[in-house]
């Protein structure tokens, strides 16, 4: 979502003063009961590439399916009596907005949440479940930012934002914690990053217990906000932001994250949409995770340069709430980019059984064939041609490139 800044309700995280490792301990005090300690999993497939241990901690796995409840109970949790009176609202597409339903759900407090008119039905229905009242506005997520804190100004109710608060950066800093608890010889944490605060919480308790551990945070190519307004010593707003990935889709880092990122996190990597598909799929198929194009984004810098990375590592998967359309779409992307699905067209010529031989050439190079568009009547087309439009299962790269051959070597003109 999109990074807005300043609370309108007056309840703004304070002057940033450095925020301690004694504060994400208090967080996690508070979130006993709460929040589970997730599960960290070993990953065969990624260490051998790796060349070292490498663990995934399953916040997927977490209440709401994100790591997005931990700061969100902690910032409500410490509100005043008459703040609670009030009542909460956030904004969100998907995952804080579960988190704040919930959180204030458990402390028994009224909550509002705006989402977009296109929000998935699922994450709607998630939010709805956990107690939250559910206001649908706007078709971009800053549409809704705006109608929230408007809320926020005429009802007094406080806004939560979801990263630009101390409290917020402390309860996810939580998931630092319970890292260097699961796995102590970790050398390398690897997180995901949209607005900064999941990385700068971990950073903060990492950092404080562990200061040779090297913390790497990830930037969707399509949404890196970080590497700029780290060249530039401030925050700075992109211009225009475009990713699958919605948990990190930020135009802006938050002012509180940002000098903790700056200072504490040792580096941000960005990696493309097909590296997000590719681990994705990895995540599904290796280690039976169902997880969110954001949440992939550590596994995606692992496997974009399994070089660059010492040690035992603990990439961070964020969260798995991901609308199943989606899913499937990002599923046939990443099977795309992995050399598993290819798609492809070519000329024919127009007579009884010209389709049945192409289909004969296809099973001798045991390509599954998925779909056959078939056009004869185009402008483009001679009297006696016809087009195929072919969508084929292949078994990677090199089979891909021996299926291309085949037709090739059997007289078909292979177009695309």
């Amino acid at each position: 979502m999109a990074a807005t800044h300043g609370d309108p309700s007056g309840t703004a995280s304070p002057p940033l003063s450095e925020i301690t490792v004694d504060e994400v301990r208090a967080a996690h005090k508070i979130l006993s009961g709460v929040a589970r300690m997730t599960a960290m999993e070993g990953s065969r497939h990624l260490s051998g590439l790796v060349g070292a241990p490498v663990h995934l901690k399953c916040e997927n796995l977490q209440r709401t399916g994100s790591f997005k409840v931990r700061g969100a109970y902690v910032r409500i949790a410490g509100l005043s009596a008459e703040q609670r009176a009030a009542g909460v609202v956030a904004a969100s597409a998907g995952n804080h907005a579960q988190g704040v339903a919930l959180a204030a759900s458990l402390l028994g407090v009224r909550s509002t949440v705006f989402m977009p008119v296109g929000a998935p039905l699922p994450k709607v229905a998630a939010t709805r479940d956990y107690g939250a009242e559910v206001r649908l506005h706007g078709q971009v997520v800053d549409e809704t930012l705006r109608a929230a804190q408007e809320y926020a100004r005429e009802t007094g109710a406080v806004f939560i934002h979801p990263f630009d608060h101390r409290d917020v950066v402390a309860g996810q800093g939580t998931v630092g914690l319970e890292i260097l608890e699961q796995c102590p010889e970790v050398r390398t944490i690897v997180v995901g990053i949209g607005g900064g605060g999941l990385a700068a919480g971990i950073a903060v308790a990492v950092k404080a217990l562990r200061p040779d551990v090297k913390v790497v945070g990830v930037q969707a190519e399509g949404a890196a906000a970080y590497p700029p307004s780290l060249a530039a010593g401030h925050p700075v707003v992109l211009e225009s932001v475009a990713t699958m990935a919605d948990g990190i889709k930020v135009g802006r880092p938050g002012d509180v994250p940002f000098k903790i990122v700056g200072d504490l996190v040792d580096e941000v990597r960005t990696v493309s949409e097909d590296e997000l598909s590719s681990a994705l799929l990895l995540c599904l198929e290796r280690a039976k995770l169902v997880v969110e194009p954001a949440g992939a984004s550590p596994v995606a810098a692992l496997l974009s340069r399994p070089d660059a990375f010492q040690g035992p590592v603990v990439a961070v998967l964020s969260g798995g709430n991901v609308d199943p359309l989606l899913m499937q779409r990002i599923l046939r992307h990443g099977m795309a980019a992995a050399g598993r699905y290819l798609s492809l067209r070519l000329r024919l010529t127009d007579r009884p059984g010209a389709l049945a031989t192409l289909l004969g050439v296809l099973s001798v190079v045991d390509a599954n064939v998925l779909d056959v568009s078939h056009v004869r009547t185009d402008p483009r087309l001679g009297l006696t041609e016809a087009e195929v439009e072919l969508h084929l299962e292949t078994k990677g790269p090199e089979h891909c490139a021996e299926v291309r051959t085949a037709l090739r070597e059997a007289g078909y003109t292979v177009m695309a």
